[in-house]
């Protein structure tokens, strides 16, 4: 027994997965108060149209906003693998982002649930991607 994902749940399952990842920022931000560095900014702003695009496109049964989400996932989880080399030390410290009177990219402050931050945005991202390409596959066939 195989399960297969329909389109219209493939798109369903990948903006819930961008609503929440954009709540949770939310959350982090305004609730804990933990101010976002340079790299989570560029991050929130491939995340948040993604909440409002996936919604529309399942709202308005747009079987090609799958589009969209591939093209705002892969430019996201790019900075989020970026801010993920920084974090774990595999970058130069020299393109550093951070000012010094701001927060920084690499700090315990970027740990939630004991995963970072950045790790957990390019989870998401990827997982948003996949499920985007797979709302498409009804209409390639």
């Amino acid at each position: 027994m195989t399960l297969r994902l329909t389109s219209d749940a493939a798109l369903a399952a990948a903006w819930i997965v961008a609503l929440v990842s954009s709540l949770a920022v939310l959350f982090i931000g305004e609730v804990l108060g933990q101010t976002p560095c340079i790299l989570c900014w560029f991050q929130r702003a491939f995340m948040f149209p993604l909440a409002v695009v996936l919604g529309f496109g399942l709202w308005w049964q747009d079987g090609l906003a799958g589009r969209y989400g591939i093209a705002l996932s892969l430019a996201g989880g790019a900075i989020a693998l970026w801010h993920l080399g920084l974090f774990w030390g595999l970058l130069p410290e020299r393109i550093q982002p951070c000012t010094a009177a701001g927060p920084s990219c690499t700090d315990e402050g970027q740990i939630v649930l004991g995963l970072p931050i950045p790790l957990l945005s390019l989870l998401a991202f990827a997982l948003i991607a996949s499920l985007s390409a797979a709302s498409l596959k009804e209409f390639t066939e």
